[in-house]
């Protein structure tokens, strides 16, 4: 009998699966096309209204790629979180390639994403560079790059915290299989961060790395669709997003730093607060074109979080305040562009060469 484990690919690229039925085609073909070979691809539908679209489109797939795509149907809705953990317990690849169900994968990512992890073989964790698009993906709206160029941090404290918040947007992460299914937990069910849950633990053991060539785009201007399954709802408010829902987001993001910090014993949940506030203003702009008095009160739960110790997170509120998201999104975007990638400030800075 051949031996299972030499059978398993090196990646699986995993992707959950709620609604957009419609997305899920130019997802595939984004995936299906890669010059690369040692891959498979594993759907998990949740529950969604569009299940017998979505099951429609896969079978379509299934026909013209034997072998390479395969599909789950959760019993029950799951959530967001429950639906990742479903993932990684059904793929067969010893990684695990996150794509969001309306994203889309570029051109060589996957044999990027597979030279990097075997020129490290404590490969615990890939954060990827990635770029936004919202009505065609040959218009990029932002680029998401941390690092200039490849860059490893050996596992403990410092790879911890530079991956954690680097790693909320799951399209192109990249997680080790079997170091996911030992720290498994149903603990943050609801928070939808569960990847960083599983960040966090893997590299207190094992390598991060960055890579600087862009592996997925995020389409933006697709409506959120959480607050469905029974551990998000009254947290989470299917089409929108709430300040409620965003600070619940927030509560969830620091709680599951404090906890991983106590659970490996170590110190990062305070260099994790400092991360999150030198660069809070995704997080406060994301509310900044509501009602004034809704958007002041907002950003003072936001400080209540811890997040008033960090002078960038006032000059980020403040800012908005005074010029609007619309100029200041302008004045970031064209920072990152004349830099070439995300600036680094505080801790994050003090990265392994």
């Amino acid at each position: 009998m051949k031996n299972k484990s030499l059978c398993r690919p090196l990646l699986t690229v995993c992707i959950p699966a709620y609604n957009r039925a419609s997305l899920l085609s130019p997802l595939l073909e984004s995936i299906l096309c890669q010059d690369f070979d040692d891959f498979d691809v594993l759907i998990c539908e949740d529950g969604s209204p569009d299940r017998a679209a979505i099951a429609g489109v896969v079978l379509q797939y299934q026909q013209t790629y034997p072998g390479r795509i395969h599909y789950e149907e959760n019993a029950v809705n799951l959530g967001y979180d429950g639906n990742i953990r479903q993932l990684v317990e059904c793929a067969n690849g010893q990684y695990c390639v996150f794509m969001g169900n309306d994203d889309l994968m570029c051109s060589g990512a996957l044999a990027a994403i597979a030279s990097a992890i075997q020129r490290t073989p404590d490969c615990g964790v890939v954060v990827r560079t990635y770029a936004t698009f919202e009505k065609s993906p040959d218009e990029l709206k932002q680029v998401f790059r941390y690092f200039p160029q490849e860059h490893v941090i050996p596992a403990g404290e410092q790879a911890m915290f530079t991956a954690y918040r680097r790693s909320v947007v799951i399209p192109g992460m990249v997680i080790h299989r079997e170091s996911a299914l030992a720290v498994a937990t149903t603990r943050f069910d609801g928070t939808l961060l569960y990847q960083l849950y599983l960040v966090g633990m893997i590299l207190a053991k094992r390598s991060v790395i960055f890579v600087p060539q862009i592996i997925a785009l995020r389409r933006d201007g697709t409506p959120p669709d959480f607050g469905n399954s029974a551990s998000e709802r009254g947290k989470f408010v299917p089409h929108d997003q709430t300040p409620e829902s965003s600070i619940h987001f927030m509560q969830g993001m620091l709680a599951i730093a404090k906890f991983v910090g106590d659970a490996t014993l170590e110190n990062v949940f305070s260099p994790i607060r400092s991360d999150i506030g030198n660069y809070a203003y995704p997080i406060l702009s994301i509310q900044a074109k509501r009602p004034l008095p809704v958007f002041v009160k907002y950003g003072v739960a936001l400080a209540r979080l811890g997040l008033w110790r960090y002078p960038l997170f006032h000059l980020y509120f403040v800012t908005l305040l005074l010029i609007g998201p619309d100029r200041s999104d302008s004045i970031i975007k064209m920072i990152k562009r004349r830099l070439g990638h995300t600036p680094r400030f505080g801790a994050a800075r003090e990265s392994h060469k």
